[in-house]
Protein backbone atom coordinates (compact mmCIF):
# COMPACT_ATOMS: atom_id res chain seq x y z
CA UNK A 1 0.00 0.00 0.00
CA UNK A 2 1.41 3.47 -0.88
CA UNK A 3 0.03 6.43 0.81
CA UNK A 4 -1.01 9.39 -2.11
CA UNK A 5 1.18 12.32 -1.48
CA UNK A 6 -1.22 15.20 -2.03
CA UNK A 7 -0.10 19.37 -2.24
CA UNK A 8 -2.79 20.80 -0.75
CA UNK A 9 -6.44 20.16 -0.42
CA UNK A 10 -7.92 21.06 -3.73
CA UNK A 11 -6.00 18.44 -5.67
CA UNK A 12 -7.20 15.34 -2.82
CA UNK A 13 -8.03 12.63 -5.15
CA UNK A 14 -11.64 10.57 -5.15
CA UNK A 15 -10.53 7.92 -3.22
CA UNK A 16 -8.88 9.85 -0.75
CA UNK A 17 -12.48 10.75 -0.03
CA UNK A 18 -12.15 14.42 -1.10
CA UNK A 19 -13.50 17.00 -3.66
CA UNK A 20 -15.96 19.88 -3.99
CA UNK A 21 -18.68 19.29 -6.64
CA UNK A 22 -21.42 16.23 -7.70
CA UNK A 23 -19.86 13.75 -10.24
CA UNK A 24 -21.74 13.30 -13.55
CA UNK A 25 -21.81 10.00 -14.95
CA UNK A 26 -22.94 9.31 -18.37
CA UNK A 27 -25.96 8.01 -19.51
CA UNK A 28 -25.78 4.08 -21.38
CA UNK A 29 -23.48 3.98 -24.66
CA UNK A 30 -22.28 1.26 -26.71
CA UNK A 31 -20.22 -1.27 -24.61
CA UNK A 32 -18.08 -2.16 -27.11
CA UNK A 33 -14.56 -0.27 -26.87
CA UNK A 34 -12.83 1.94 -29.38
CA UNK A 35 -9.85 2.66 -30.68
CA UNK A 36 -8.39 5.87 -28.26
CA UNK A 37 -8.48 9.51 -30.11
CA UNK A 38 -4.84 10.73 -28.70
CA UNK A 39 -3.86 14.21 -28.56
CA UNK A 40 -2.71 16.92 -26.83
CA UNK A 41 -2.78 17.04 -23.10
CA UNK A 42 -4.72 20.00 -21.06
CA UNK A 43 -2.33 23.19 -19.97
CA UNK A 44 0.18 22.49 -17.65
CA UNK A 45 0.91 18.55 -17.85
CA UNK A 46 4.37 17.17 -18.40
CA UNK A 47 5.87 17.79 -21.73
CA UNK A 48 6.07 15.02 -24.31
CA UNK A 49 2.41 13.39 -23.38
CA UNK A 50 -0.70 12.63 -25.76
CA UNK A 51 -3.83 12.68 -23.96
CA UNK A 52 -7.38 10.48 -24.37
CA UNK A 53 -10.43 9.00 -22.76
CA UNK A 54 -12.04 6.24 -22.41
CA UNK A 55 -15.28 5.49 -21.66
CA UNK A 56 -16.58 2.13 -19.50
CA UNK A 57 -19.51 0.75 -18.02
CA UNK A 58 -19.79 2.14 -14.03
CA UNK A 59 -21.12 -1.58 -13.19
CA UNK A 60 -19.34 -4.27 -15.22
CA UNK A 61 -22.47 -6.66 -14.02
CA UNK A 62 -24.68 -4.14 -16.15
CA UNK A 63 -22.55 -3.25 -19.30
CA UNK A 64 -24.88 -1.70 -20.99
CA UNK A 65 -25.82 0.71 -18.41
CA UNK A 66 -24.19 4.06 -16.73
CA UNK A 67 -20.46 4.93 -17.84
CA UNK A 68 -17.86 6.47 -16.52
CA UNK A 69 -14.47 8.18 -18.34
CA UNK A 70 -11.13 6.97 -17.81
CA UNK A 71 -8.02 9.74 -18.46
CA UNK A 72 -4.92 8.53 -20.23
CA UNK A 73 -2.00 9.69 -20.65
CA UNK A 74 1.09 8.27 -23.37
CA UNK A 75 5.03 8.77 -23.56
CA UNK A 76 5.62 7.53 -27.26
CA UNK A 77 8.33 5.52 -27.46
CA UNK A 78 11.40 6.82 -28.86
CA UNK A 79 12.27 4.82 -31.68
CA UNK A 80 8.66 4.50 -33.09
CA UNK A 81 10.27 2.66 -36.08
CA UNK A 82 11.34 -0.54 -34.03
CA UNK A 83 8.51 -0.20 -31.43
CA UNK A 84 7.39 -3.32 -29.61
CA UNK A 85 4.23 -2.22 -28.32
CA UNK A 86 2.17 -0.30 -25.45
CA UNK A 87 3.64 -0.51 -21.60
CA UNK A 88 0.65 -0.03 -19.09
CA UNK A 89 1.59 1.24 -15.57
CA UNK A 90 -0.18 2.05 -12.15
CA UNK A 91 1.63 4.41 -9.29
CA UNK A 92 -0.49 2.92 -6.74
CA UNK A 93 -2.17 4.56 -4.00
CA UNK A 94 -5.18 3.81 -4.24
CA UNK A 95 -6.11 7.09 -5.49
CA UNK A 96 -2.65 8.40 -6.84
CA UNK A 97 -2.35 9.90 -10.46
CA UNK A 98 -1.19 7.54 -13.02
CA UNK A 99 -1.80 9.75 -16.04
CA UNK A 100 1.99 10.93 -16.45
CA UNK A 101 4.22 8.12 -15.59
CA UNK A 102 7.74 8.25 -13.93
CA UNK A 103 8.58 4.30 -14.34
CA UNK A 104 10.48 4.08 -17.22
CA UNK A 105 14.16 3.19 -17.97
CA UNK A 106 15.87 4.44 -20.84
CA UNK A 107 14.80 1.20 -22.56
CA UNK A 108 11.82 0.56 -22.01
CA UNK A 109 10.92 4.71 -23.15
CA UNK A 110 12.79 3.67 -26.31
CA UNK A 111 10.56 0.52 -26.99
CA UNK A 112 7.23 0.90 -25.98
CA UNK A 113 4.12 3.72 -25.89
CA UNK A 114 3.99 3.94 -22.18
CA UNK A 115 0.65 4.42 -21.19
CA UNK A 116 -0.56 5.74 -17.45
CA UNK A 117 -3.86 6.56 -16.22
CA UNK A 118 -6.17 7.79 -13.68
CA UNK A 119 -8.32 4.98 -12.13
CA UNK A 120 -11.93 5.37 -11.36
CA UNK A 121 -13.10 7.73 -9.35
CA UNK A 122 -9.37 9.88 -9.45
CA UNK A 123 -8.27 12.80 -10.87
CA UNK A 124 -9.39 13.81 -14.23
CA UNK A 125 -11.56 10.39 -14.57
CA UNK A 126 -14.88 10.34 -13.60
CA UNK A 127 -14.35 11.46 -10.11
CA UNK A 128 -15.47 10.48 -6.60
CA UNK A 129 -17.12 13.64 -5.06
CA UNK A 130 -17.41 13.96 -1.23
CA UNK A 131 -17.50 17.65 -0.23
CA UNK A 132 -20.30 20.28 -1.22
CA UNK A 133 -18.23 22.95 0.47
CA UNK A 134 -14.62 23.50 2.07
CA UNK A 135 -16.42 23.62 5.45
CA UNK A 136 -17.59 20.06 5.34
CA UNK A 137 -14.20 19.10 4.42
CA UNK A 138 -12.44 19.81 7.74
CA UNK A 139 -12.84 16.98 9.34
CA UNK A 140 -10.45 15.35 7.06
CA UNK A 141 -8.15 17.72 7.08
CA UNK A 142 -7.76 17.12 11.11
CA UNK A 143 -7.29 13.03 10.36
CA UNK A 144 -4.85 13.36 7.28
CA UNK A 145 -1.44 12.30 8.40
CA UNK A 146 -2.86 11.87 11.93
CA UNK A 147 -3.69 9.46 14.36
CA UNK A 148 -4.85 9.29 18.20
CA UNK A 149 -2.69 8.55 20.86
CA UNK A 150 -4.24 9.85 23.94
CA UNK A 151 -8.34 9.30 24.97
CA UNK A 152 -9.24 12.18 23.98
CA UNK A 153 -7.25 12.37 21.00
CA UNK A 154 -8.77 8.85 19.62
CA UNK A 155 -12.42 10.51 20.25
CA UNK A 156 -11.73 13.45 17.92
CA UNK A 157 -10.71 11.43 15.18
CA UNK A 158 -13.34 8.78 15.30
CA UNK A 159 -15.99 11.50 14.83
CA UNK A 160 -14.23 12.81 12.28
CA UNK A 161 -13.53 9.97 10.48
CA UNK A 162 -17.49 9.61 10.89
CA UNK A 163 -18.15 12.59 9.50
CA UNK A 164 -15.80 12.13 6.34
CA UNK A 165 -17.80 8.74 5.96
CA UNK A 166 -20.94 10.40 5.96
CA UNK A 167 -20.00 12.81 3.95
CA UNK A 168 -19.11 10.38 1.25
CA UNK A 169 -22.03 9.05 2.09
CA UNK A 170 -24.41 11.67 1.27
CA UNK A 171 -22.66 13.43 -1.49
CA UNK A 172 -20.67 11.05 -4.07
CA UNK A 173 -22.91 9.22 -5.64
CA UNK A 174 -23.37 5.59 -7.38
CA UNK A 175 -19.54 5.30 -8.45
CA UNK A 176 -18.54 5.00 -4.30
CA UNK A 177 -20.08 1.20 -4.92
CA UNK A 178 -17.96 0.61 -8.13
CA UNK A 179 -14.77 1.79 -6.96
CA UNK A 180 -13.22 -1.90 -5.92
CA UNK A 181 -9.90 -2.92 -7.79
CA UNK A 182 -11.83 -5.84 -9.82
CA UNK A 183 -13.44 -2.77 -11.19
CA UNK A 184 -10.17 -1.26 -11.74
CA UNK A 185 -8.76 -4.56 -13.60
CA UNK A 186 -11.63 -4.62 -16.01
CA UNK A 187 -11.10 -1.24 -17.08
CA UNK A 188 -7.38 -1.85 -17.28
CA UNK A 189 -8.94 -4.71 -19.50
CA UNK A 190 -10.71 -2.12 -21.60
CA UNK A 191 -8.04 0.03 -22.15
CA UNK A 192 -5.48 -3.08 -23.38
CA UNK A 193 -8.07 -3.66 -26.15
CA UNK A 194 -8.38 -0.04 -27.30
CA UNK A 195 -4.45 0.00 -28.07
CA UNK A 196 -5.08 -3.28 -29.69
CA UNK A 197 -2.94 -5.06 -27.64
CA UNK A 198 -3.69 -8.83 -27.92
CA UNK A 199 -1.71 -9.07 -23.82
CA UNK A 200 -1.39 -6.67 -21.28
CA UNK A 201 2.21 -5.33 -20.50
CA UNK A 202 2.15 -4.14 -17.31
CA UNK A 203 4.44 -2.34 -14.23
CA UNK A 204 2.78 -1.61 -11.18
CA UNK A 205 3.87 -0.42 -7.84
CA UNK A 206 2.47 -1.08 -4.41
CA UNK A 207 -1.17 -1.11 -4.56
CA UNK A 208 -0.34 -1.11 -8.98
CA UNK A 209 0.74 -4.65 -7.92
CA UNK A 210 -2.40 -5.78 -6.43
CA UNK A 211 -4.49 -3.97 -9.64
CA UNK A 212 -2.01 -6.51 -11.63
CA UNK A 213 -2.80 -9.66 -9.34
CA UNK A 214 -6.51 -9.27 -9.76
CA UNK A 215 -6.03 -8.68 -13.58
CA UNK A 216 -3.87 -12.02 -13.23
CA UNK A 217 -6.59 -14.14 -12.19
CA UNK A 218 -9.42 -12.50 -13.92
CA UNK A 219 -8.07 -12.32 -17.42
CA UNK A 220 -4.95 -15.45 -16.67
CA UNK A 221 -5.00 -16.03 -20.71
CA UNK A 222 -4.82 -12.42 -21.60
CA UNK A 223 -1.26 -11.99 -19.59
CA UNK A 224 1.30 -11.16 -21.67
CA UNK A 225 4.61 -9.53 -18.90
CA UNK A 226 3.50 -8.28 -15.49
CA UNK A 227 6.13 -6.68 -13.61
CA UNK A 228 5.45 -6.54 -10.19
CA UNK A 229 7.22 -3.87 -7.73
CA UNK A 230 6.74 -3.25 -3.57
CA UNK A 231 4.53 -6.23 -3.89
CA UNK A 232 1.02 -7.05 -1.99
CA UNK A 233 -0.01 -10.15 -0.24
CA UNK A 234 -3.30 -10.76 -1.92
CA UNK A 235 -4.67 -12.09 0.69
CA UNK A 236 -3.74 -10.37 3.44
CA UNK A 237 -5.11 -7.21 1.50
CA UNK A 238 -8.48 -8.52 0.57
CA UNK A 239 -9.63 -11.01 3.29
CA UNK A 240 -7.05 -12.16 5.40
CA UNK A 241 -5.30 -15.88 5.84
CA UNK A 242 -7.49 -16.82 8.62
CA UNK A 243 -11.22 -16.21 9.33
CA UNK A 244 -10.22 -14.96 12.64
CA UNK A 245 -8.29 -11.72 10.47
CA UNK A 246 -11.22 -10.34 9.39
CA UNK A 247 -11.24 -8.68 12.64
CA UNK A 248 -7.83 -6.88 12.17
CA UNK A 249 -7.81 -4.04 10.58
CA UNK A 250 -7.34 -3.97 6.68
CA UNK A 251 -3.78 -1.55 7.43
CA UNK A 252 -2.74 -3.26 9.77
CA UNK A 253 -2.95 -7.04 9.20
CA UNK A 254 -0.34 -6.22 5.74
CA UNK A 255 2.15 -5.94 8.36
CA UNK A 256 3.78 -2.92 6.78
CA UNK A 257 4.83 -1.32 10.47
CA UNK A 258 7.27 -4.12 10.89
CA UNK A 259 9.15 -3.79 8.16
CA UNK A 260 9.27 0.21 8.54
CA UNK A 261 10.59 -0.54 12.50
CA UNK A 262 13.44 -2.85 10.27
CA UNK A 263 14.33 0.69 8.20
CA UNK A 264 14.44 2.57 10.95
CA UNK A 265 17.01 0.28 12.14
CA UNK A 266 18.84 -0.12 9.37
CA UNK A 267 18.91 3.97 8.75
CA UNK A 268 20.35 4.12 12.51
CA UNK A 269 23.22 1.59 11.66
CA UNK A 270 23.86 3.16 8.40
CA UNK A 271 24.33 6.40 10.32
CA UNK A 272 25.70 5.19 12.95
CA UNK A 273 28.46 4.18 10.73
CA UNK A 274 28.84 7.26 8.67
CA UNK A 275 30.12 10.85 9.61
CA UNK A 276 28.16 12.59 6.99
CA UNK A 277 25.21 11.50 9.14
CA UNK A 278 23.84 14.27 11.25
CA UNK A 279 22.03 12.22 13.66
CA UNK A 280 25.34 10.02 14.35
CA UNK A 281 26.62 10.60 18.04
CA UNK A 282 29.72 8.63 18.71
CA UNK A 283 29.47 6.05 21.36
CA UNK A 284 25.57 6.58 21.80
CA UNK A 285 23.18 4.04 21.24
CA UNK A 286 21.02 5.82 18.18
CA UNK A 287 17.88 3.69 19.01
CA UNK A 288 18.08 4.57 22.16
CA UNK A 289 18.28 8.23 21.60
CA UNK A 290 15.34 8.31 18.88
CA UNK A 291 12.84 6.83 21.68
CA UNK A 292 14.38 9.24 23.89
CA UNK A 293 13.05 11.84 21.13
CA UNK A 294 9.67 9.88 21.39
CA UNK A 295 9.18 9.53 24.91
CA UNK A 296 9.99 13.23 25.40
CA UNK A 297 6.86 14.49 22.52
CA UNK A 298 5.11 12.33 24.15
CA UNK A 299 5.21 13.21 27.72
CA UNK A 300 4.96 17.18 26.50
CA UNK A 301 4.22 18.23 22.96
CA UNK A 302 5.26 21.23 21.57
CA UNK A 303 5.48 23.04 18.21
CA UNK A 304 6.36 19.68 17.21
CA UNK A 305 4.49 16.31 18.23
CA UNK A 306 5.32 12.56 18.83
CA UNK A 307 2.83 11.95 15.31
CA UNK A 308 5.05 14.34 12.86
CA UNK A 309 7.79 12.78 14.00
CA UNK A 310 6.57 9.10 13.17
CA UNK A 311 4.87 10.22 10.29
CA UNK A 312 7.97 12.13 8.80
CA UNK A 313 10.39 9.58 9.73
CA UNK A 314 7.98 6.71 7.93
CA UNK A 315 7.99 8.79 4.48
CA UNK A 316 11.26 8.99 4.54
CA UNK A 317 12.05 5.63 5.42
CA UNK A 318 10.35 4.92 2.01
CA UNK A 319 13.18 6.21 -0.08
CA UNK A 320 17.17 5.68 0.91
CA UNK A 321 18.02 9.06 -0.88
CA UNK A 322 16.14 10.63 2.01
CA UNK A 323 18.78 9.73 4.33
CA UNK A 324 20.51 13.09 5.03
CA UNK A 325 17.24 14.74 5.26
CA UNK A 326 15.89 12.81 7.75
CA UNK A 327 19.14 12.22 9.78
CA UNK A 328 18.79 16.62 9.89
CA UNK A 329 15.75 16.29 11.28
CA UNK A 330 15.44 13.94 13.69
CA UNK A 331 19.12 15.78 14.72
CA UNK A 332 16.99 19.28 15.18
CA UNK A 333 13.86 17.55 16.87
CA UNK A 334 16.19 16.81 19.68
CA UNK A 335 16.60 20.89 20.58
CA UNK A 336 13.16 21.70 21.85
CA UNK A 337 14.12 25.46 21.25
CA UNK A 338 15.54 24.54 17.59
CA UNK A 339 12.79 22.08 16.66
CA UNK A 340 9.67 23.46 14.04
CA UNK A 341 7.01 21.82 12.93
CA UNK A 342 6.08 21.56 9.05
CA UNK A 343 2.69 22.04 7.71
CA UNK A 344 1.68 18.56 6.88
CA UNK A 345 1.23 18.31 3.02
CA UNK A 346 -1.38 15.44 3.23
CA UNK A 347 1.16 13.08 2.22
CA UNK A 348 -0.44 10.09 4.28
CA UNK A 349 -3.98 10.54 3.32
CA UNK A 350 -6.41 7.61 3.55
CA UNK A 351 -4.40 5.42 1.24
CA UNK A 352 -7.48 5.42 -1.26
CA UNK A 353 -10.71 4.48 0.98
CA UNK A 354 -13.23 3.96 -1.58
CA UNK A 355 -10.94 1.16 -3.26
CA UNK A 356 -9.84 0.33 0.27
CA UNK A 357 -13.13 -0.31 1.88
CA UNK A 358 -14.05 -1.88 -0.99
CA UNK A 359 -11.76 -4.50 -1.28
CA UNK A 360 -10.87 -5.29 2.34
CA UNK A 361 -12.21 -6.93 4.94
CA UNK A 362 -12.41 -5.36 7.95
CA UNK A 363 -14.18 -5.07 11.82
CA UNK A 364 -17.38 -3.62 11.87
CA UNK A 365 -16.41 -2.19 15.57
CA UNK A 366 -14.15 1.05 15.96
CA UNK A 367 -12.72 -0.40 19.04
CA UNK A 368 -10.86 -3.01 17.20
CA UNK A 369 -8.62 -0.36 15.98
CA UNK A 370 -7.00 1.59 18.84
CA UNK A 371 -6.87 -2.37 20.25
CA UNK A 372 -4.85 -3.09 17.15
CA UNK A 373 -2.96 0.24 17.41
CA UNK A 374 -1.55 -1.16 20.61
CA UNK A 375 -1.15 -4.46 19.91
CA UNK A 376 1.09 -2.96 16.47
CA UNK A 377 3.35 -0.41 17.97
CA UNK A 378 4.36 -3.21 21.08
CA UNK A 379 6.29 -4.46 17.54
CA UNK A 380 7.08 -1.16 15.78
CA UNK A 381 6.49 2.08 18.39
CA UNK A 382 4.79 4.87 16.48
CA UNK A 383 4.44 2.98 12.90
CA UNK A 384 1.75 0.92 14.32
CA UNK A 385 -0.10 3.51 15.36
CA UNK A 386 0.31 5.43 11.78
CA UNK A 387 -0.55 2.24 9.89
CA UNK A 388 -3.89 0.95 11.78
CA UNK A 389 -5.51 3.98 11.43
CA UNK A 390 -5.32 4.61 7.74
CA UNK A 391 -8.13 2.32 7.75
CA UNK A 392 -10.04 3.69 10.39
CA UNK A 393 -12.90 4.71 7.90
CA UNK A 394 -13.59 1.43 6.97
CA UNK A 395 -15.73 0.75 10.16
CA UNK A 396 -18.09 3.67 9.00
CA UNK A 397 -18.08 2.53 5.22
CA UNK A 398 -21.15 3.57 3.69
CA UNK A 399 -20.87 1.53 0.29
CA UNK A 400 -19.93 -1.98 -0.65
CA UNK A 401 -18.98 -3.15 -4.34
CA UNK A 402 -20.35 -6.02 -5.60
CA UNK A 403 -17.53 -6.84 -7.84
CA UNK A 404 -15.15 -7.24 -4.87
CA UNK A 405 -12.97 -9.77 -5.88
CA UNK A 406 -11.61 -12.09 -3.11
CA UNK A 407 -9.65 -15.24 -5.05
CA UNK A 408 -8.61 -17.58 -6.20
CA UNK A 409 -5.37 -15.93 -6.72
CA UNK A 410 -3.47 -18.94 -8.24
CA UNK A 411 -4.98 -19.18 -11.67
CA UNK A 412 -1.82 -20.13 -13.96
CA UNK A 413 -0.51 -17.79 -16.61
CA UNK A 414 1.67 -19.13 -19.21
CA UNK A 415 4.54 -15.83 -18.76
CA UNK A 416 6.16 -15.99 -15.15
CA UNK A 417 5.15 -13.08 -13.27
CA UNK A 418 7.85 -10.91 -12.17
CA UNK A 419 7.75 -9.82 -8.34
CA UNK A 420 10.29 -7.09 -6.97
CA UNK A 421 10.61 -6.21 -3.48
CA UNK A 422 13.40 -4.33 -1.00
CA UNK A 423 14.10 -6.63 2.12
CA UNK A 424 13.36 -3.50 4.41
CA UNK A 425 9.75 -1.81 2.63
CA UNK A 426 8.07 0.15 5.20
CA UNK A 427 5.10 -0.02 2.98
CA UNK A 428 5.27 -3.64 1.34
CA UNK A 429 6.81 -6.09 3.60
CA UNK A 430 9.04 -8.34 2.29
CA UNK A 431 7.49 -11.22 3.59
CA UNK A 432 4.36 -10.39 2.31
CA UNK A 433 6.43 -10.61 -0.95
CA UNK A 434 7.64 -13.93 -0.46
CA UNK A 435 4.12 -14.94 0.21
CA UNK A 436 2.84 -13.48 -2.92
CA UNK A 437 5.36 -15.35 -4.84
CA UNK A 438 4.21 -18.75 -3.19
CA UNK A 439 0.27 -17.83 -3.36
CA UNK A 440 0.36 -16.72 -7.27
CA UNK A 441 -0.12 -19.14 -10.34
CA UNK A 442 3.32 -18.24 -11.56
CA UNK A 443 5.64 -15.91 -10.15
CA UNK A 444 9.27 -15.15 -9.14
CA UNK A 445 10.60 -12.53 -6.64
CA UNK A 446 13.70 -10.23 -7.33
CA UNK A 447 15.33 -8.91 -4.09
CA UNK A 448 16.61 -6.07 -3.69
CA UNK A 449 19.29 -5.62 -0.76
CA UNK A 450 17.65 -1.83 0.57
CA UNK A 451 14.88 -0.63 2.49
CA UNK A 452 12.66 1.81 0.65
CA UNK A 453 9.40 1.46 -1.16
CA UNK A 454 9.68 0.28 -4.69
CA UNK A 455 12.78 -1.57 -6.51
CA UNK A 456 12.72 -0.18 -10.20
CA UNK A 457 15.35 3.07 -11.10
CA UNK A 458 17.61 2.48 -7.40
CA UNK A 459 19.43 -0.31 -8.45
CA UNK A 460 21.44 -1.35 -12.07
CA UNK A 461 20.94 -4.59 -11.52
CA UNK A 462 17.09 -4.44 -11.08
CA UNK A 463 16.08 -2.52 -13.77
CA UNK A 464 18.07 -4.74 -16.32
CA UNK A 465 15.80 -7.46 -14.57
CA UNK A 466 12.63 -5.34 -15.41
CA UNK A 467 14.20 -4.09 -18.88
CA UNK A 468 15.16 -8.04 -19.74
CA UNK A 469 11.67 -9.24 -18.57
CA UNK A 470 9.25 -6.85 -20.30
CA UNK A 471 10.95 -6.18 -23.35
CA UNK A 472 11.94 -10.00 -24.33
CA UNK A 473 10.08 -12.44 -21.23
CA UNK A 474 13.81 -13.14 -20.02
CA UNK A 475 13.29 -13.72 -16.36
CA UNK A 476 16.27 -13.21 -13.66
CA UNK A 477 17.47 -16.29 -11.43
CA UNK A 478 15.43 -17.76 -9.05
CA UNK A 479 16.71 -15.88 -5.84
CA UNK A 480 18.35 -13.45 -7.21
CA UNK A 481 19.40 -10.03 -4.64
CA UNK A 482 20.74 -6.80 -6.22
CA UNK A 483 22.50 -4.87 -4.45
CA UNK A 484 21.71 -0.52 -4.68
CA UNK A 485 23.46 2.15 -6.65
CA UNK A 486 23.90 4.32 -3.82
CA UNK A 487 24.67 3.97 0.10
CA UNK A 488 22.14 5.52 2.05
CA UNK A 489 24.34 9.02 2.68
CA UNK A 490 25.75 8.91 -0.79
CA UNK A 491 25.11 12.50 -2.38
CA UNK A 492 23.24 11.68 -5.24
Amino acid sequence: MTRIRIAALPTLTALTLTALAVVTITPAVSAAPKGLAWGPCPSGSPPGYDCAEIEVPLSYQDPGGPRVTIALGRLPATDQKHKRGTLFTNPGGPGNHGRFTRFQTPSLHRQFDIVGFDPRGVGASTPVRCFTSDAEAEPLKRILGDFPITAEQETRHFADAREVTASCGRNAGPLLGHLSTANVARDLDRMRQAVGEPRLRYYGLSYGTYVGEVYANLFPHRVGALALDAVNDPIAWSTGHRPEDADVPFSTRLGGFRDADRALQAFLDACAADTRCAFREPGKDLRAKYDALLDRLEATPGPLTYQEVVRRTHNALTDEARSPALAEFLQSATKPIAAKTVPTPFDSAMGGGGTICADTANPRDPAAWPRAARAADRESRGFGSYDTYLSLPCAFWPASDPARYTGPWNRPTAPILLLANGKGDPETPYAGAKRAERILGNARLLTLDAWGHGALNRSACVDAAVDAYLSHGRLPARGTVCAPDHAPFDVR
